[in-house]
């Protein structure tokens, strides 16, 4: 949809539109600022989770969830991450170190891998929502998103293969 439909749709002027949000990406911020809050304060709460793999698994999938939701907005955040002069920059970033501070105590608690980083599941937060966005792949997001949730987790990782040798 077009800037100059949004405001039509809002009754207002394209001029007043711009006034008040100059780009695309300064309206979904406006937008989407609680979502982001709401996120980034589940993760603060789930900080305190009796399960530091559950909680993050927990956390990516509401993530991943919301930004499916809002079917393009993964194209901006993926681009706003990168880009300190983006609008949504300061809420991505937000929402990236909520998702590294559930992963680093995963990591600390020896359940998740060690080898990624806040950045990675920032990323996976972007593809796994990317893959929900595609109407041919959406049947299987549910599937994939565990298959990569467990593959996060180490002792999840280690109990899957160990069925599936006993099976």
């Amino acid at each position: 949809m077009s800037l100059r439909d949004i405001a039509r749709r809002a009754d207002v002027g394209l001029a007043t539109l711009l006034r008040h949000f100059p780009t695309r990406e300064a309206l979904l911020d406006a937008l989407l600022h609680t979502s982001f809050g709401e996120l980034t304060a589940k993760a603060d709460a789930l900080e305190t989770d009796d399960s530091p793999g559950d909680a993050l698994v927990s956390w990516l999938r509401d993530c991943v969830g919301w930004t499916t939701e809002y079917r393009g907005a993964v194209v901006l955040m993926a681009a706003a991450i990168a880009d300190p002069d983006s609008a949504l920059h300061v809420s991505c970033v937000t929402l990236r170190a909520a998702g590294a501070r559930l992963l680093a105590r995963a990591q600390a608690a020896g359940v998740a891998r060690t080898d990624i980083d806040g950045d990675d599941v920032f990323a996976l937060v972007e593809a796994l929502a990317w893959l929900g966005d595609q109407r041919s792949l959406a049947p299987r997001a549910d599937r994939i998103f565990d298959v990569v949730a467990s593959a996060l987790l180490t002792s999840t990782a280690s109990s899957d293969a160990e069925a599936g040798t006993r099976s």
